[in-house]
Order: structure tokens, then sequence, then C-alpha cells
């Protein structure tokens, strides 16, 4: 079976307005603390209160912005928190948004 990564930017392409907007929405900031917990995610397996189309535009903004990448593995996505890159762009940053508000 192949697994195929769906196109996300390079670390160093990673932009901090785009990766903040990401985050900044509440669904959005759920689901990048779902991802925080485990290896991956499918697109179904999120714990979200939105429509099936309104998800795949939220993973869509945080594979964008570089915060998640993708992978389709047969008929199945697999997302996943890029948590190094981002550790590495933008030191201190993901750990703040993660525990904030909490």
């Amino acid at each position: 079976m192949s697994t195929d990564t769906i196109p996300c930017p390079r670390a160093d392409e990673m932009e901090i307005s785009a990766v903040l907007h990401a985050l900044a929405d509440p669904v959005r900031l759920d689901m990048v603390r779902q991802l925080a917990g485990c290896a991956d995610v499918a697109c179904g397996g999120f714990e979200v209160s939105v429509g099936k189309s309104t998800l795949t535009h939220h993973l869509r903004i945080l594979r964008e912005a570089g915060v998640i990448s993708t992978r389709q593995r047969g008929t199945t996505r697999l997302n996943s928190l890029r948590r190094k890159d981002l550790d590495e762009a933008f030191p201190g940053l993901l750990d703040a948004v993660l525990t904030a508000g909490r």
C-alpha cells in the first residue's frame, strides 16, 4: 500500500502570520490539541462539532500554514502535528498555545 504526502510548506517556508491564523480558531486549536496527544489521526477521527466539509476546510487551513502534515494511505488521510518543524521555526510557540486557556 503506497503512502503519499499531501503538499504543505517546508519548514523554512512557514510564516508566523499563517500559523497564528490557523491556531486562532477554537475548532482548529482543539484539533491541534488532539494531534499533540497522538501520532496520527484520520480525518474522521477528530472529535469536533462541525460537519465534514467544515472539518475538511479546517484541515486545509492547518496544512497550508504548515501546522500539520497529511498523508494518504489507501483511502485514508492521516494527519500529524509538525511539532519538530514548528518548535524549530517558532521556539516555544506551540507549547504556549497548547497550554493557554486550560
